[in-house]
């Protein structure tokens, strides 16, 4: 039977979930009955010693990068971790020689930091971890950073944001190699997903804006999550925050890093997405549920965003409902 060897490269330091999250995703490929192949998945440091992860957990490889040099992976694993911050010269300069080798190369979380330290993210869109993408656009400028999408396919490099993204990215690939059927049945298996596209954001809106400081702001802005179909002007959220318009305005972007009507854009647009992802409502009930108004104010907002009208965003996202 073919087999697609998948190499996980391990340092100090990593971020253990960006390895085991992958690895048990690809394993559980492996125990379908009859699959069109198997993953070979192997890990392996620099001098094949175990590393110690940053949470304290070890792991013991398989064995050495350099063992893997004659017959190059599939899919070569680069994880994230502390480790990244500083990396060690001699990784870097193993995947600067060895990694273009590779048919598939994925680094998951702030393992984009070594790839790009390699020079195998020039010219290519990627994205990692929210907290390094400023610092991985600053440093590369070749680099074309998105910071939004939890994960990114640019051609044989594919790119993840942190921790659990790192599933869902091993979820695409092996829908990609097996089929939907072979992910679907991995991910109840995990108990995550299957269905979070790679385009979707790294977080929610509530998570995208800072929390307010002072009370009756922080209110407001659990009032707009609860309430997206109702009325969220400037006024009126001024008024339920007890300042003037002008005022509010002015604090609420100080406070949260986005001006009100931002923040209500946001709300709405994720509150539409879930029920376009997770219900078989309308789209004319959802507009009105989620403070749109119309389908058509809807449809713009959607296009704008996330350049997919309402109807086409359920046709590739939509959960199909089981009984229960």
């Amino acid at each position: 039977m073919e087999k697609r060897s998948v190499l996980v490269v391990l340092f100090d330091d990593v971020q253990s979930l960006d390895v085991t999250g992958p690895v048990e995703v690809f394993a559980g490929a492996d125990k379908r009955p009859s699959p069109p192949f198997t993953y070979g998945i192997r890990t392996a440091s620099l001098d094949g010693g175990p590393v110690r992860t940053s949470s304290g957990l070890t792991l013991v490889p398989d064995g050495t990068l350099d063992a893997y040099e004659a017959a190059p992976p599939h899919t070569l694993i680069v994880p994230g971790g502390q480790g990244t911050r500083r990396p060690d010269p001699a990784r870097v300069d193993w995947l600067r020689a060895h990694a273009p080798r590779a048919e598939r190369l994925v680094s998951v979380c702030t393992g984009a930091l070594l790839l790009a330290e390699a020079g195998l993210l020039d010219g290519h869109r990627v994205t990692s971890h929210w907290s390094v993408c400023a610092q991985l656009a600053r440093n590369h400028p070749e680099v074309h950073v998105d910071p939004d999408p939890i994960f990114v396919r640019d051609g044989r490099l594919a790119t993840s944001a942190g921790v659990t993204a790192g599933i869902d990215l091993a979820l695409a690939l092996v829908e990609e190699d097996m089929g939907r059927e072979t992910a679907l049945v991995i991910a109840r298996h995990l108990v995550v997903f299957l269905r979070r596209p790679g385009n979707q954001a790294q977080f929610s809106a509530q998570l995208a804006a800072q929390t307010a400081q002072r009370e009756p702001l922080r209110e407001v802005q659990q009032y707009i999550t609860e309430h997206p179909d109702g009325d969220l002007s400037v006024e009126a959220l001024a008024a339920r925050a007890r300042l003037s318009p002008r005022q509010f305005a002015r604090a609420f972007r100080a406070e949260t890093g986005m001006t009100p009507g931002r923040y209500v854009d946001r709300v709405r647009l994720e509150h539409a997405r879930r029920l376009l992802e997770d219900t078989g409502d309308g789209v004319e009930e959802i507009s009105r549920a989620c403070g749109y108004g119309t389908p058509e104010a809807m449809r713009r907002a959607f296009t704008k965003a996330l350049g997919a009208a309402p109807a086409e965003y359920r046709r590739r996202f939509h959960a199909p409902l089981t009984a229960r």
